[in-house]
């Protein structure tokens, strides 16, 4: 295991419900999409750590749909979606819903910026209905698994 050096940002706008995550990697904007895009890739480093990923369907294109499942000493938590856009090595546009909370979707855009050097900076924007979903997304240990899952994304990028 590594520890990161890289700081990830998870900002609360103040006049939308929306959360926006900025994290930047050491590595390209097409390598940190594949492992955005790729299943098994994706369950190698999405969510905290302790946390096993199994994918149960995926269909990554402008269309298409996924649902995954995670769990950890027994307890099970599922999600699914809609990609609504899917742009090689730059962006991604697709709904995410909490199995356990159906009626709580968010729509999320993820955009892969090129930066000097061969790195990528990731800005994830989550909104949702209402600024109560919003916090409630936020209190639910959402930081924790998005910190992680990045520390692990990156020991996935390093590893090639």
């Amino acid at each position: 295991m590594t520890t990161s050096t890289r700081e990830t940002r998870i900002v609360s706008d103040p006049d939308v419900p929306l959360v926006r995550i900025t994290r930047e990697f050491d590595a390209t904007p097409a390598a940190v999409f594949r492992a955005h895009t790729e299943p098994d890739l994706l369950v190698r480093w999405l969510g905290p750590r302790g946390l096993e990923t199994r994918v149960d369907g995926w269909d990554c294109r402008t269309g298409g749909s996924y649902r995954y499942v995670q769990s950890e000493d027994g307890e099970e938590y599922a999600f699914r979606g809609c990609f609504h856009d899917v742009r090689p090595g730059e962006l991604i546009v697709q709904t995410f819903t909490f199995e356990g909370m159906p009626d709580a979707v968010a729509l999320e855009r993820m955009a892969f910026e090129e930066l000097p050097g061969g790195r990528c900076r990731l800005t994830c924007t989550s909104l949702v209905d209402s600024f109560e979903g919003r916090d409630a997304f936020v209190a639910s240990g959402m930081e924790v698994g998005v910190v992680q899952g990045y520390e692990r994304l990156d020991e996935v990028l390093a590893a090639g």
